[in-house]
């Protein structure tokens, strides 16, 4: 199916711990087994978290080799490839399993990968994979140039319910990137399918998306918890899964957000203590989050409600919140670099009632994204 792009080739292979196949077996080690008279394994690059997965958030990775190969940190001083590391590959490789939200820079160190394989004319072939949320939420406001970053480098929503492959083949055409490219497309795959439903094994991709589900809370409460006014379940037994705070009156918190009616989701009351991180330790009331239709579901979308029934029911801790926000540039920056946009954090801050236009913000970015996706999507998924 792809063999003959990696005759006679010197390969480079951007992947990580998560590419592997149903039988357990990685990218990386299946290409330097078979390596030999055909083509050369010559070089690995991983993103962040490092090739084994084990690198914190924003943490530099530094790594030197597997087996004899050199194995080169995309998220250590440098981010993209450079000329030195490409200068013996004349064939690259990504495999890596995404989550769907555009904030999980592997899709911006594909687009890096990609602008510099254009730059050096190698071509670049995209092993394709699920987006673990089924391949069609899209929501959350679109990206305005001013923030575009690592953590925001296209501009598509922040869950863009799209493969790997599709978002590259956005990232080409709609950028101008100018790389031969290349998509392998998956086998057996049907548009709307769940991760456990493809037969694969997950792997986690980074140390707080531990389980094939989590992708669908971390565009849920990640930016909640960036803006620090209540603990996210990050430091305890369910990651993004839920909110809570001393503070939190559990029934009252449920009754609000359940009035909201929100598609696809029902809130539980819980009670929990924090092994480390916000509230370490501390006795936290607050709901846990069920999705009840992954197909119905709009995860910022549900974000901004939360961020709006919270400032209304808590204003003083709200406000305490957004003013340590404010007090930091840097935090402040990343916040609307993770959003987007700036609107957000405006709006939290300056309406009283937020959630509407919160709402509305998805609902303008995920219209005028549609017709943009529609182009990219690979039909075969949707037989």
């Amino acid at each position: 199916m792809y063999e003959h792009y990696l005759q006679g080739k010197r390969v480079g292979l951007i992947s990580n711990h998560t590419a592997v196949n149903g039988n357990f077996q990685s990218t990386l080690d299946l290409l330097y087994a078979h390596a030999g008279k055909c083509y050369k394994l010559q070089a690995v690059f991983a993103p962040e978290h490092g090739y084994y997965g084990n690198g914190y958030a924003y943490e530099h990775i530094d790594h030197a080799k597997y087996k004899e190969i050199p194995l080169f940190s995309l998220h250590g001083e440098t981010r993209r490839p450079t000329e030195k590391m490409l200068e013996d590959v004349d064939l690259l490789i990504y495999d890596i399993q995404d989550i769907g939200s555009r904030s999980y820079t592997f899709i911006s160190t594909l687009f890096y990968c990609m602008e510099e394989a254009a730059k050096y004319k190698i071509p670049l072939l995209v092993f394709d994979r699920p987006n673990p949320m089924g391949g069609c939420v899209v929501d959350g406001p679109l990206l305005e140039e001013k923030w575009r970053s690592f953590v925001g480098y296209v501009n598509i929503p922040y869950c863009h319910g799209m493969t790997i492959g599709e978002l590259a083949k956005l990232f080409n055409e709609e950028y101008k990137v100018g790389c031969d490219l290349h998509v392998i497309e998956m086998q057996d795959y049907h548009r709307g399918e769940l991760f456990e439903q493809t037969g694969l094994p997950w792997v986690p991709t980074s140390p707080q998306i531990p389980e094939s589900e989590t992708p669908f809370f971390y565009p849920t409460t990640g930016l909640l918890g960036h803006l620090s006014v209540v603990n996210i379940g990050v430091g305890y037994a369910e990651p993004f899964k839920l909110i809570g705070a001393p503070w939190i009156d559990a029934a009252k918190l449920h009754e609000q957000l359940e009035a909201q009616n929100l598609p696809g989701v029902a809130f539980l009351p819980c009670f929990y203590r924090p092994f480390f991180g916000k509230f370490k330790a501390k006795a936290c009331q607050g709901v846990r989050i069920m999705i009840q239709d992954p197909a119905t579901f709009l995860p910022i979308t549900t974000q901004y409600t939360l961020m709006g029934v919270l400032k209304q029911l808590y204003p003083e801790q709200f406000a305490l919140a957004l003013q340590k926000m404010s007090e930091s540039k840097m935090k402040q920056r990343l916040f609307h670099k993770l959003n987007g946009t700036e609107k957000v954090l405006e709006l939290i801050s300056k309406e009283k009632y937020c959630i509407w236009k919160l709402r509305q913000m998805c609902v303008e970015g995920r219209d005028q994204f549609q017709e943009t996706r529609k182009k990219y999507l690979i039909s075969s998924y949707s037989t």
